[in-house]
């Protein structure tokens, strides 16, 4: 275990934290994978602390109705769950003081997690922590406001001395705001502050699609009292106008990372005439192996003993699952291909229905059963219109397709573990990683995917899984990635598992051997601390040599 006295001690900001489906203060892949991330912190012993927010409501549990639409209630939680530190903070928002209690979540003692509330007794600020995700513009700058300024107060509170700050996202930049803040209130100009500032933060996108980066008039944040007092001068210098957070967070930064080598070649692309901001490496996800590797398939794995027997007894826990959920009991002996993610258009979930004189024969059979889940943003219509295709399908062949409402972690673990193949399609270059495809392959499913994300680091074709598609854009894209799809489910897929069963077998140990040793949160963990974390720390360190040194000569 590396000794803690010499481990840059790293404050992580994140709007949404998956740790279990018990605590459902998540959306994807953003929480889950910072949940990952304090997870192997605790197991590698590492100083790591995590700052979020416990939202009253959760996400979103999401149900479909008669007519096969999706529809969005509260998600409740156990408060039990969680510890009462004692302490409030305040921030301004809207000109007004707004106390925020700090809970923490104890499962990891070294790296806990502190979640901040404004749902407290007596006060009227219950609004701003209500739902992730939820309400208006003006909900999600007061957001992040208690986030960014509220989590620096909260770790100043806590006693908490932190050597690196890592935004996760643009949500959180106004924590280096605050930060700002606080050295201009020790004498330092803008610039100097914001120097300084830079050298102990580091940041990580995730949106490759311009749209889908954050931005807010200036007028509106200065109404909330997100420049806290900063001018508008200086707002502009940090984000730009409109100010642009995943902007902001690059300048506030020292170093940017996207989430795969792919990704960050995007992003350096899509952000190339932003000037000043910090450079861009790649840090591929990875997936905290003890939360998401069926336990008998690890035993069996580190034992070099057969795959097939755990990976079965894994499928028929999940076809009995889906048994009880839907009345649907699928063939334990037939091809099940499962997809599960975040709803959203260009994830495309029903892509293998668009050619149903294709397809269907093979439903009809059962020789191919399909398993989806998903969630669309309750605000994303388009999102929720094409689950609903989804959904109808399942409804035409209700004997070889299902669809899970409600997904969660519990329904992820038993998906990635029991399916024999992971599908996944989204329109090239827009998957930055897709770590649900990590967490199939260490379980011994194999993945059929378009080279996005991480799979283009990690396909061996025909040996851990397989790709299709090319590199086209746009409308050609679509017709050349669902020709390849079939002619790979035609042509290879289905006959290696119907007719070959040793090769499939041998795919699947290949398939865990990838994400074992080259996708786990140990590995990308690592990284940040090599990468990201010590480069900042040693620099502060050597910061603050020289500050001694210079008064010593002064005296």
């Amino acid at each position: 275990m590396p000794d803690n006295k010499y481990q840059p001690r790293v404050a992580y900001f994140c709007m949404e934290y998956g740790l279990n489906e018990d605590l459902p203060i998540y959306a994807g892949g953003l929480g889950v994978l910072a949940g990952d991330i304090l997870k192997e912190a605790h197991d590698s012993q590492l100083p790591l602390i995590g700052i979020g927010i416990l939202w009253k409501e959760g996400y979103t549990s999401q149900y479909i109705d008669e007519l096969g639409w999706p529809y969005d209630k509260p998600a409740a939680f156990d408060r039990d769950l969680l510890h009462d530190t004692g302490v409030i903070i305040h921030v301004i928002v809207r000109g007004e003081d707004v106390p925020v209690k700090i809970w923490r979540v104890d499962a990891y003692d070294n790296a806990p997690l502190y979640l901040l509330d404004t749902a407290l007794a007596g006060s009227n600020h219950g609004w701003i922590t209500n739902r992730l995700y939820g309400g208006v513009e003006q909900d999600r700058v007061a957001q992040e406001i208690v986030l960014g300024i509220g989590g620096v107060r909260a770790l100043e509170a806590l006693g908490h001395t932190i050597d690196v700050y890592h935004f996760n996202e643009g949500h959180a930049v106004l924590a280096g705001v605050e930060l700002i803040r606080r050295k201009m209130a020790r004498g330092k100009t803008f610039r100097q502050a914001l120097d300084a500032t830079r050298r102990e933060v580091v940041f990580t996108t995730h949106t490759p699609v311009l749209a889908g980066n954050e931005t807010h008039d200036h007028g509106l944040l200065q109404y909330m009292g997100a420049y806290n007092g900063l001018s508008k001068e200086d707002m502009i210098a940090i984000g730009g106008e409109p100010f642009n957070m995943t902007v902001a967070g690059m300048r506030l930064a020292h170093i940017t990372n996207g989430v795969s080598k792919l990704h960050s070649i995007t992003a350096r692309s899509m952000w190339s005439d932003v000037d000043d901001r910090a450079p861009i490496v790649g840090i591929t996800n990875g997936v905290h192996i003890k939360t998401w590797m069926h336990p008998n398939i690890l035993k069996a794995y580190l034992a070099n003993q057969d795959l097939w027997k755990p990976h079965m007894e894994a499928k028929k826990e999940l076809l009995q699952v889906i048994a009880k959920r839907v009345g649907v009991r699928l063939n334990p002996q037939f091809l099940v291909i499962g997809f599960a993610r975040r709803a959203a258009v260009y994830k495309r979930p029903e892509f293998i229905f668009h050619r149903m004189d294709i397809i269907e024969p093979l439903l009809s059979s059962g020789r191919v059963q399909m398993i989806f889940a998903g969630k669309a943003h309750p605000q994303d219509d388009a999102g929720k219109h094409v689950l609903n295709k989804v959904v109808q399908v399942s409804r035409e062949f209700p004997e070889s397709v299902v669809f899970l409402e409600n997904y969660d972690m519990e329904l992820g673990r038993l998906l990635t573990t029991g399916c024999d193949v992971w599908l996944n399609n989204p329109q090239r270059p827009l998957e930055a990683s897709g770590t649900s495809g990590i967490k199939s392959a260490l379980n011994g499913g194999l993945n059929l995917s378009v080279l996005d994300g991480w799979w283009l680091e990690g396909c061996k074709h025909g040996t851990n899984g397989w790709q299709f598609g090319g590199g086209y854009e746009g409308e050609l894209q679509s017709k050349y990635d669902l020709a390849s799809l079939y002619e790979i489910l035609l042509e290879e897929v289905i006959p290696t598992y119907y007719e070959q069963p040793e090769k499939w077998q041998t795919m699947m140990r290949a398939a865990v051997d990838t994400a074992y040793h080259r996708f786990s949160a140990e590995r990308m963990l690592a990284e940040y601390y090599n990468i990201m974390y010590q480069p900042s720390r040693t620099a502060k360190l050597i910061e603050e040599q020289i500050a001694e040194a210079f008064l010593e000569a002064r005296i």
